[in-house]
């Protein structure tokens, strides 16, 4: 029992590090717009080990922007929120480990693939929240074009989430479709 939690922690780590590496491949367009291919690897993570350790594993990802140096900083709660905050919720798609598990156990294929984006929607949802509220609360002094910063950040935030979800859903679709077994919490 001890030496599978720690698997599930050491696992955790190990995608925390994978989303890490991910998150360094250049996908901004301009200083605001950007595709987080880190989302991939923890939603496809919390949906084979749960809620908590996706939550887990969040946290050091975020935890990991401040080792590299990969952080942008104007306020402690502002990197809190971001780095801490934003990077926990990244593994809410873990909500549905229980959902798609009973559904692999039942060979429904079709609702699987329905899980695995749902639950990645959910993931980047409710870690580009905190990242939009961030960005109203410390980012909207340095609106473009004349924006208020609920809408700058809306926009901003909105597009580099909804780009983000898009991106986590379709390849983690396609990953889970070609090897369901890398869902299957062991």
């Amino acid at each position: 029992m001890l030496n599978q939690r720690l698997q599930v922690w050491i696992e955790g780590a190990i995608v925390a590090a994978l989303c890490m590496v991910l998150s360094m491949i250049p996908t901004n367009i301009g200083s605001s717009f950007t595709i987080s291919l880190g989302m991939i690897p923890i939603t496809i993570y919390s949906l084979r080990r749960g809620f908590k350790a996706g939550l887990f594993s969040g946290l050091l990802w975020g935890l990991l922007h401040f080792l590299v140096g990969n952080i942008a900083f104007l306020t402690v709660s502002q990197v809190l929120i971001e780095y801490v905050i934003a990077f926990i919720f990244a593994g809410f798609g873990g909500l549905y480990a229980t959902k798609l598990a009973k559904q692999l156990s039942e060979n429904k294929t079709k609702s699987v693939l329905g899980t695995v984006v749902l639950a990645s929607l959910v993931g980047c949802a409710a870690r580009f929240f905190w990242h939009f509220i961030a960005g109203v609360i410390f980012w909207g002094k340095f609106a473009m074009w004349g924006l208020n910063p609920w809408a700058f950040s809306f926009v901003m935030n909105g597009a580099s989430g909804l780009a983000t979800a898009i991106v986590t859903a379709i390849i983690s679709f396609m990953i889970v479709k070609k090897y369901p077994a890398v869902v299957i919490g062991k």
